[in-house]
């Protein structure tokens, strides 16, 4: 009983703790906060039993939870695509299920929430209530995207985050732009989505159903509009990721949004297009898939070379970091497409990765910026002499940033370039300069922010202080999955490897 209803129970939790929180008085602060909390720590230990109880030997979706929403039968309608009667459609199938493909993404998205409430324990200082509730709200459709089995409900929850994260960033924001921010999240990804929308509508009055279990059967190739139904699909998740020329909202997005949106944005939200290509785009137009690969390597290719170059040239310290993720997940989109064991498996661990070091990246950037209330690099220098541990820990992070052995991005990048040798030698050659100038925008932020003199002249004689216990203990689980993800990775590697060896060998079996 407990595997059948572990995912609904997961998904129903947070949306109860946004229930309870509602109804408590706007002035009982700490309970607010403290019930938030409580509500997603224990949202993020029931998510472990997934991990616990899962099947390494088998491909199949696990902990199915299915129901059927039935339509209106034998009707025939008029549509676009020609005749349509209802009498083939099985209806909205409400089904739940997970494999090692998105095991971990639901497992990254309840880790990372706590951490957030707990960014903002200090900092939000107004409309508390309501910014609990966001992200608790924001967990519940996160993880019901990771493991929800049908298009049509992949695509309401799809576009449903962007509803809490629009509130999070124009209500919490940290300048006057952030307005505009949150609009410019909202449109790119809405409008984006509308062709997933328009050739998931095409593919239910052709089939019948939009059921991925069911879908995963039918032969697209045999249809006209596969490459019609791959774009589609393919852009929306293309400003996602972001790849170029689709990226100008992000780093937008980040510099206006607080702490802990920046942390769930970079965190959780980028991934949701490398885990739809991974999870629709491939698996359904495998063919299409072929045809258009070396368009999205010239794209991922062009994308990490440009923004690591851009990356060198931005001053606010948040920029920074969002233009370089945009280089990190160009690597993930050249792991995806390599369509080989180590480019596919690497380039999920580097999501995984990604999710982890670039949320402590945009925490360490939060901690300065409530000491300071400034984000331009100018400002900062000789940190290490005030703050040491601050220093250090931020140190782990920029290593893991550029990929120091040890760390866990070491292991992701490494893999995705394995599958990209494996797949084509030039793109593992321009590949590899994403991660030389990695380190030179990594290195170079590091220098300026924690050596040389404070910039007594900039920001008057202040006291610098070190992190208090609450942020202490927010970057510790940080530290420890970076070391145990770039030691141990067959602890993350094997529940992915069937699944991931499942998908490899569909899309190469209808490619001859």
């Amino acid at each position: 009983m407990v595997y059948n209803y572990l995912l609904p129970l997961i998904i129903f939790l947070p949306l109860l703790g946004s229930f309870i929180i509602f109804m408590i008085p706007e002035w009982r602060i700490d309970q607010i906060k403290k019930i938030g909390l409580f509500i997603s720590l224990i949202t993020f230990l029931l998510s472990l039993l997934l991990w616990v109880l899962f099947d390494y030997s088998t491909s199949k979706f696990q902990y199915l939870y299915d129901y059927l929403v039935n339509l209106p039968k034998n009707q025939t309608l008029l549509t676009p695509f020609g005749d349509f009667d209802s009498e083939l459609s099985s209806g909205l199938n409400m089904c739940l299920g997970i494999d090692g493909i998105s095991l971990f993404f639901i497992l990254l998205t309840t880790f990372l929430i706590p951490l957030c409430i707990l960014a903002g324990w200090e900092s939000v200082k107004t409309h508390i209530k309501e910014y609990v509730i966001a992200f608790l709200i924001l967990d519940s459709f996160l993880i019901m995207i990771f493991c929800v089995l049908d298009l049509v409900l992949f695509y309401v929850f799809f576009e449903s985050v962007l509803i809490p994260m629009f509130l999070v960033i124009g209500v919490w924001g940290s300048r006057e732009r952030k307005i505009r921010a949150a609009y410019m999240l909202f449109i790119y990804t809405f409008l984006g989505s509308l062709l997933m929308l328009i050739a998931i509508i095409a593919i239910y009055f052709e089939y019948g159903t939009t059921d991925l279990q069911t879908l995963m059967t039918v032969d697209f190739a045999s249809s006209e509009r596969q490459y019609f139904l791959w774009l589609a699909f393919f852009i929306s998740f293309a400003i996602k990721i972001p790849m170029l020329p689709f990226h100008i909202w992000l780093p937008e997005a980040h510099v206006e949004a607080p702490t802990a949106g920046s942390v769930l944005l970079a965190g959780v939200l980028l991934k949701l297009g490398g885990y739809g290509l991974l999870r629709f785009s491939i698996p359904l137009f495998p063919v299409a898939t072929s045809y258009f690969t070396p368009l999205v390597y010239t794209m991922s290719v062009i994308a990490i070379i440009y923004t690591s170059l851009t990356t060198l040239r931005q001053i606010d310290l948040k920029r920074i970091i969002a233009y370089s993720s945009v280089a990190h997940m160009n690597f993930v989109t050249i792991g995806i497409f390599s369509m080989n064991m180590q480019g596919v498996q690497g380039s999920i661990l580097l999501m995984l990765s990604h999710g982890i070091v670039s949320s402590a990246l945009f925490l360490s950037i939060g901690t300065l910026y409530d000491r300071h209330k400034t984000r331009l690099l100018h400002y900062y220098g000789g940190i290490v002499h005030t703050m040491p541990i601050f220093a250090v820990i931020f140190l782990v992070f920029t290593m893991a940033n550029i990929s120091l052995p040890g760390t866990s991005s070491f292991i992701g990048e490494f893999m995705v370039l394995i599958g990209a040798f494996n797949s084509n030698t030039t793109l593992a050659f321009f590949t590899t300069t994403g991660i030389i100038l990695g380190a030179a925008y990594s290195l170079w932020l590091y220098n300026r922010v924690v050596f040389g003199n404070i910039k007594i002249q900039l920001i008057g004689n202040l006291t610098y202080q070190d992190l208090v216990l609450r942020e202490f203990y927010i970057f510790v689980p940080l530290l420890l999955l970076t070391f145990v993800m770039g030691i141990y990775p067959k602890l993350f590697l094997d529940p992915m490897y069937i699944s991931v060896a499942q998908l490899i060998s569909n899309t190469n079996s209808f490619n001859g």
